[in-house]
C-alpha cells in the first residue's frame, strides 16, 4: 500500500474511533470514569485526581526527516499514553506527576519506554498567588508555548521551529575548529576520521521541546505582572536523556526566567532569558587543557506575545541564542514563529503557523566568514475537530526548506487524542 494510502486509512480509522463514543454511549462512561478518578479525604483537606491522554499519531514524511523525528522510514506510527496525578493538601501544598509510556520522547526513537516526564512539589504560602516555590522535574518557564504544549491544547501536532529544529551543533564534544563545526552542521563533507564518531552524536535545537529538566522555581503574579525564575540541572537545548537528576547533577546549572505584562484580558507580552553550559559531561575530555564545561554557555533571550479575541488566538515568540563553542567562538542564531488559531465552530478549528531560523556567520580561519548552519523556514497548516469533550482529531501539513538543500521537505501528520 502506498504511504499516502496508509495515512488515509489511518485517518479514516481514527474518525471511526472518534465517532464511536457518541454511537455507543461511551461518553457517559468517560464521564463516570472521570468522577471515579477523583478522591478526597479528611473532609476534602486532601484531594487527589488521576487523569490521562492517549495519543495515536501517524507521520508521512520525506527523508531525511526534519525536526525531532528519528526514523529512516517514510511512515512513523507513534502511540503515547500519558497519566497525570494532581494532589492538593490543604490550601498550601500541591504536587503533580506525569508518567508516560511510548516509543521515546520524540517520534521514531524505537521504544517502548516508560518514564516520569514530570514530578514536582509546590508550596504557596499566601492566598493571592504572589509567591510560589516549586521543586522537582518540570517544564521550563521560558516562553509562552510550554503552557500549551500538550496534545489537547496545542492546535498543531508538532512543536514550533525553535523547539525542534536541530542546529547541527553537538553537545557530546567540543569542536576543535570552524571546519569541524561546519562538518557537524552538514555544510562540509565528513572527513575520513569521522566514521564511528559521527554515528554517536545527535544534534541539539535552541530549546528541546518543553525541556523537562530538574531543579527549582519561584513564580507568581503581582498586579498585572507575572514572574517566574528557575534553576535547572541542564540547559534549554539539552536532550531528554540528561534531564533527570540521576543523569545530570547540578555542578553546571542553568538559570532561566520570564517576566510577562498583562495590560488587559486580550494581550500578554513576555520577556525571557536563560544562561547555562550546554555541553554534556562526555565533552569534558575533548576540551583544551585548563578549560571546563561552564566556560561554554548557551545564552538565550526571548520575547513573546499572545492575543485572544472572540474566536481568534494568536501567539508569537522570537529567540536570540548564542552558543559559546570551543575552538570557534560565539555562534549566534535567531529563531521565531507566529501562529494563529480560529474557531469556526465550538468543535472545529483551524491553525496556521510560520516559522524561520537564521544562522549568523563565524570566521573560517582564512579571513572570510561562513554561516554555521542552514537557514530554514517552514509553514504548518492544521485543522482539528473535537467530537466530544474527550476525543479530538487533528490533521497537519508542513512544508519546509533549508538553504543549501535543493528539495522541499513535506510532512503530513494525523493525531487522535482521547483524554480521561
Amino acid at each position: 500500500m502506498r504511504p499516502a494510502a496508509i495515512l488515509g486509512a489511518s485517518c479514516a480509522a481514527l474518525c471511526l474511533l472518534a465517532l464511536a463514543p457518541r454511537a455507543g454511549g461511551q461518553e457517559d462512561a468517560l464521564d463516570r470514569l472521570d468522577d471515579r478518578l477523583s478522591f478526597g479525604a479528611w473532609n476534602d483537606t486532601v484531594r487527589v485526581r488521576v487523569s490521562g491522554t492517549l495519543d495515536l499519531e501517524e507521520y508521512y514524511l520525506n527523508q531525511p526527516a526534519t525536526g525531532l523525528i528519528y526514523s529512516d522510514s517514510e511512515n512513523v506510527f507513534n502511540p503515547r499514553l500519558s497519566l497525570f496525578l494532581d494532589a492538593q493538601v490543604g490550601p498550601r501544598i500541591y504536587a503533580f506527576v506525569q508518567a508516560t509510556a511510548d516509543n521515546g520522547f520524540d517520534p521514531g526513537e524505537g521504544g517502548p519506554y516508560v518514564r516520569l516526564d514530570e514530578y514536582a512539589l509546590r508550596f504557596t504560602p499566601w492566598d493571592d498567588g504572589r509567591f510560589n516555590l516549586q521543586v522537582g522535574k518540570f517544564a521550563t518557564v521560558v516562553g509562552n508555548w510550554t503552557p500549551r504544549h500538550d496534545s489537547w491544547d496545542n492546535p498543531f501536532i508538532t512543536a514550533p521551529l525553535p523547539y525542534e529544529n536541530l542546529t547541527g551543533l553537538w553537545d557530546s564534544a567540543g569542536a576543535r575548529s570552524v571546519d569541524e563545526l561546519l562538518v557537524w552542521a552538514g555544510l562540509l563533507p565528513k572527513p575520513g576520521y569521522g566514521g564511528e564518531f559521527f554515528m554517536q552524536y545527535r544534534d541539539i535545537p535552541v530549546i528541546w521541546g518543553p525541556s523537562y529538566a530538574t531543579g527549582a522555581s519561584v513564580f507568581g503574579q503581582i498586579g498585572r505582572v507575572d514572574y517566574s525564575f528557575e534553576v535547572k540541572n541542564t540547559s534549554l537545548s539539552s536532550r531528554p536523556g540528561t534531564w533527570s537528576p540521576t543523569d545530570t547533577q547540578w555542578q553546571n546549572p542553568t538559570f532561566s526566567g520570564r517576566v510577562a505584562f498583562l495590560p488587559d484580558e486580550m494581550w500578554t507580552f513576555g520577556f525571557s532569558a536563560s544562561a547555562g553550559p550546554y555541553l554534556q559531561n562526555s565533552a569534558g575530555p575533548t576540551l583544551a587543557p585548563g578549560r571546563s564545561l561552564d566556560q561554554y554557555q548557551e545564552i538565550v533571550f526571548g520575547q513573546d506575545a499572545s492575543f485572544a479575541w472572540h474566536h481568534v488566538q494568536i501567539w508569537a515568540e522570537v529567540y536570540e541564542a548564542r552558543f559559546e563553542i570551543p575552538g570557534v567562538g560565539n555562534a549566534d542564531t535567531d529563531a521565531y514563529y507566529v501562529e494563529a488559531k480560529y474557531k469556526f465552530t465550538p468543535q472545529f478549528f483551524g491553525a496556521l503557523r510560520w516559522n524561520q531560523q537564521l544562522f549568523a556567520t563565524v570566521p573560517d580561519g582564512e579571513g572570510d566568514r561562513d554561516p554555521w548552519g542552514n537557514n530554514i523556514w517552514s509553514v504548518d497548516i492544521a485543522a482539528g475537530y473535537r467530537f466530544t469533550p474527550y476525543t479530538q482529531l487533528k490533521l497537519q501539513y508542513s512544508l519546509s526548506h533549508q538553504d543549501s538543500v535543493s528539495a522541499y521537505s513535506n510532512t503530513i501528520a494525523a493525531q487522535f487524542t482521547v483524554r480521561f
